[in-house]
């Protein structure tokens, strides 16, 4: 075989790969939209699920006609003009492949053209079709918001979309003269047809000046046609001021309204000018003033711009208040409208009242809910004493509130969920992975004010099969759908499910849920090849009954049905207390960095400038049922996507009544509210201006690192509130300060979710902030010493966070303090408690003593070898201690008491 054959069949071989794998991708495509349509139609989503594939549908099928019949129409007059202009006569047999080219040329150029821009316009567009009213207009153009939030970026994204065709057309026009003359001399080669005037000079007449002008007609219509839309662009432009960074505060400034506005409107008219001025002076010939079209518009925007400069260097800077005061008013109006701080409620909080032990005791249940364990070292905790095996993790801990028992508690909850990475090498099967090793199993909880004499966490909610201390009950704890899992499994398989290990046996299942899409006929090829596991198609313990579960990972699952929502990153589990089953509660948020002269700032890797929590998701930890829940009707954005997908949101009053109560404002959003507040409490432009009232995150000492302090839960009775409630704290200092100014506070229960209140500190006093209290710890003639001694006996000594909790017109703080050993398998132990109030500082072994401590009261204790006792008495001994620590004047409750002990003793 010569070389030139090896050389087709090496082409042939090629084009047949590149064939397998354009069938193979296609395949893979149409497979995973089958399926997909599948998954969301199963999940009650499918009108979700088709509103893209409607409008992308509606938006590539005419504007690919259009690009390809209009691009080869073009082409074609293209050809027609570059035959005329080198004299070559027409002949149908040599055009043909042309003709054959250009039509299969301009359909994948349509199609993909449409595609990119499908993909990046089809959500702009519902929006700007289902655009909402926020009500409020901007100060300078007299706009409502809707239209910088919804109708511009749709004009943008058109705008960029269409000059991005232009500019491929002119390169389409270049390759397409290449091309055709290569084309055409093969075809001369082949052709006794084919006929030339004065064919010797061919290529001198091709590089007359008849291609030439014909080259000079395309650009001019090209020109004319690009000017016309930058025209349109430097119109926008104006608009666009609205988020300008040129001044002190974001927003269009005085030199961008005197100045930069006057020269988008001077440019947008003069291009619009100049686009028929170009176009004229190429189609007559008039080099000179074709050149001076974009020398006169560049001459314009330098002109523009070097005013702008001078106007602001000489005018507003040695000025700079008085000229920029009207801007910094709107900046800091839109900005605080835009992050939901505009109605933020600002009290005073005197600190006049000195506290006294009748408060704490008549505060008892804020007392009761002190948190004095972190989630951090409790996490570690968790995986080590209720992980039972190494394949089940604790990914993360929350707060939250539940009436257990009657009482009002604050408790840390955690999901025991299987990690599927931890089982050992060997288990790594196919079948453990997707069949087996399906769910995690069960909860913990633990109140945050209670820990065992070792120091370890008291268990309201433990082991395998759940095992309660309390009212609580779980009557689902299988886990198949959480924060962990990465990979789809098999149900109703011939293989029993691994259900929890019982001694040196483990207990299987069978799952009952409604989850999963069956796998039956078809269904298991497609699933086959969109998992591409060929295990999956074989396998004999698979069978028609089987069903494939999807999406498992929360996180996932809810960005899978709604990707245009921005989601907390922390899902919290909830025990349902109505029906025992579990579920996963997400915060999802709808943002925009398009609110004019909102400030702009980073939330997930994302600028924003507004945003709403305004949907609540919740997703069964057992059979992944995803339902959104509209929780702000106010928000606009939220409302245009409730009209765009008919089938997504459910409205606030269908939420399940047994999660109601732990609704909790998100700390992502609370922490991106506070980042805000520090500079936008401030309604004066001048007190603003000048930076004299900016206030800092305050400051703590966590483990062993100074660290802005953590936004915290805490349970407390507001001033104006007659009963405890979840509250979302933070403190504040002033800038570069340690003392406290202030407290921000979220509220969590009932109708009063969501409202946001400042308690303003006497600006007379000092009050401690959380940096000044570590200091004096860290000075303590007592506490510090002992700090050090622990660490020369192999420990490490382990600082918690600092709550700050306001108790009647006074404030305490509260750190816990671990111990960890030197170890790698050492537990991080809660040892003792540190208690500040005014100038007194305390560290005991628990929060009541170091209270008493505090407030100089006597307590009582038992001393008896508890070893010896039964878990009764000592119940009842904690008990009588409670009595009588709390009142010394409530004796027929401790005569009762002591009653049941005797007879307990006597027994014994």
């Amino acid at each position: 075989m010569d070389q030139r054959k090896s050389n087709q069949w090496s082409m042939v071989g090629f084009g047949g790969l590149l064939l397998i794998g354009f069938l193979f991708s296609g395949l893979k495509s149409l497979t995973d939209f089958i399926t997909n349509y599948q998954w969301f139609k199963f999940n009650s989503y499918i009108q979700t699920f088709l509103v893209k594939v409607k409008t992308e549908v509606l938006i590539i099928v005419p504007l690919t006609l259009l690009i390809a019949i209009g691009l080869f129409v073009y082409l074609k007059q293209l050809k027609r003009q570059y035959y005329h202009a080198a004299h070559i006569f027409y002949n149908a047999n040599a055009d043909k492949n042309i003709h054959r080219a250009m039509i299969a040329f301009t359909s994948i150029f349509g199609f993909f053209v449409s595609l990119i821009i499908s993909n990046s316009i089809w959500i702009k567009l519902r929006l700007f079709l289902s655009h909402e009213v926020f009500g409020i207009k901007d100060p300078i153009f007299n706009k409502d918001i809707g239209f910088y939030v919804f109708k511009l970026p749709f004009y943008e994204q058109v705008l960029a979309s269409l000059i991005m065709i232009m500019f491929l057309l002119v390169f389409v026009t270049i390759i397409f003269f290449i091309i055709i003359m290569t084309i055409r001399h093969a075809a001369e080669n082949k052709s006794a047809d084919i006929h030339y005037i004065n064919p010797q000079q061919r290529l001198a007449e091709v590089l007359r000046n008849e291609v030439t002008k014909a080259a000079v007609k395309r650009v001019a219509y090209l020109g004319l046609i690009t000017l016309l839309l930058f025209s349109f662009r430097y119109y926008l432009k104006g608009y666009e001021l609205m988020y300008s960074t040129r001044g002190v505060a974001y927003g269009a400034s005085y030199t961008d309204i005197h100045v930069t506005l006057i020269l988008y409107r001077v440019l947008s008219v003069a291009t619009l000018i100049s686009s028929g001025l170009f176009a004229f002076a190429l189609l007559k010939g008039k080099t000179k003033l074709a050149i001076a079209v974009p020398v006169v518009l560049v001459s314009i925007g330098i002109i523009g711009s070097i005013t702008a400069l001078i106007v602001q260097q000489l005018i507003v800077e040695p000025d700079e208040i008085n000229k920029e005061k009207e801007y910094l008013e709107y900046n800091i109006e839109h900005t605080q409208q835009a992050f939901g701080l505009e109605e933020v409620k600002k009290e005073d909080f005197l600190l006049e009242q000195t506290l006294t032990w009748e408060d704490i005791l008549e505060n008892d249940n804020t007392i009761k809910n002190i948190r004095i364990n972190d989630a951090r070292p409790l996490q570690q905790t968790y995986n080590q004493i209720q992980g039972i095996r190494l394949y089940y993790s604790f990914q993360g801990l929350d707060l939250d509130r539940y009436v257990i028992d009657g009482e009002y508690r604050q408790v840390f909850i955690s999901a025991r969920e299987l990690n599927q990475e931890n089982l050992s090498e060997q288990a790594k099967t196919w079948i453990n992975k997707h069949l087996k090793y399906t769910h995690g199993y069960g909860i913990v909880m633990s109140p945050v004010n209670e820990v065992t004499e070792e120091g370890q966490p008291k268990l309201l909610l433990k082991n395998i099969p759940p095992v309660s201390e309390s009212s609580l009950v779980v009557n689902r704890p299988e886990i198949y759908f959480g924060e962990l899992p990465d990979r789809y499994v098999v149900v109703n398989t011939n293989e029993d499910e691994f259900d929890y290990p019982s001694g040196s046996d483990n207990k299987t299942t069978r799952y009952e849920g409604d989850a999963g899409l069956s796998l039956n006929g078809f269904n298991r090829l497609l699933f086959s090849i969109r998992e591409s596991s060929m295990k999956l198609f074989v396998s004999s313990v698979v069978t028609d009954e089987s069903k494939i579960i999807l999406y498992r990972n929360i996180q996932d699952r809810v960005k899978k049905i709604a990707p245009f929502l921005e989601y907390d990153q922390n899902p919290y589990m909830v025990l349902n207390q109505e029906d025992g089953h579990l579920y996963w509660i997400i915060d999802a948020y709808t943002t925009s960095r398009y609110y004019p002269y909102s400030q702009l700032t980073t939330f997930k890797n994302k600028p924003v400038n507004y945003i709403r929590n305004s949907v609540k998701v919740v997703v069964d930890a057992y059979d992944g049922t995803t339902d959104f829940y509209i929780i702000d009707e106010d928000d606009p954005i939220t409302s245009a996507y409730d009209d765009i997908f008919t089938d997504l949101f459910k409205p606030m009053e269908d939420f399940p009544t047994g999660l109601k109560a732990h609704i909790k404002y998100p700390q992502d959003f609370f922490n991106l509210q506070s980042s805000v507040y520090r500079s936008y409490h401030v309604d004066n432009p001048e007190v603003f201006y000048n930076g004299e009232d900016v206030w800092d995150i305050a400051n703590e000492k966590y483990i062993d690192l100074d660290q802005p302090i953590e936004s915290n839960y805490v349970m407390f009775k507001l001033p104006d509130s007659e009963t405890e409630e979840f509250a979302l704290i933070v403190p504040y200092t002033p800038k570069e300060k340690a003392n406290m100014t202030s407290l921000f506070v979220a509220r969590n229960d009932g109708d009063n979710y969501g409202k946001l209140y400042i308690y303003k500190f006497p600006k007379d006093k000092t009050i401690q902030g959380p940096m000044m209290i570590e200091s004096r710890i860290d000075q303590d003639s007592t506490i510090s010493p002992q700090f050090t001694l622990w660490g020369q006996e192999g420990s490490n000594v382990l600082r918690g966070n600092m709550i700050v909790v306001p108790v009647e017109d006074s404030l305490l703080y509260i750190e816990p303090i671990y111990l960890e050993a030197n170890n790698p398998n050492s537990l991080p132990e809660m040892k003792r408690v540190i208690v500040a109030y005014n100038d007194t500082i305390v560290m005991e072994e628990n929060l009541d003593t170091a209270l008493r401590k505090v407030f100089d009261q006597s307590t009582f204790t038992i001393d008896i070898d508890a070893s010896e006792l039964s878990p009764e008495v000592k119940r009842l001994i904690q008990e009588l201690t409670l009595l009588f620590n709390d009142t010394k004047s409530n004796m027929e409750e401790i005569e009762s008491v002591l009653n049941q002990l005797n007879q307990i003793l006597e027994g014994n």
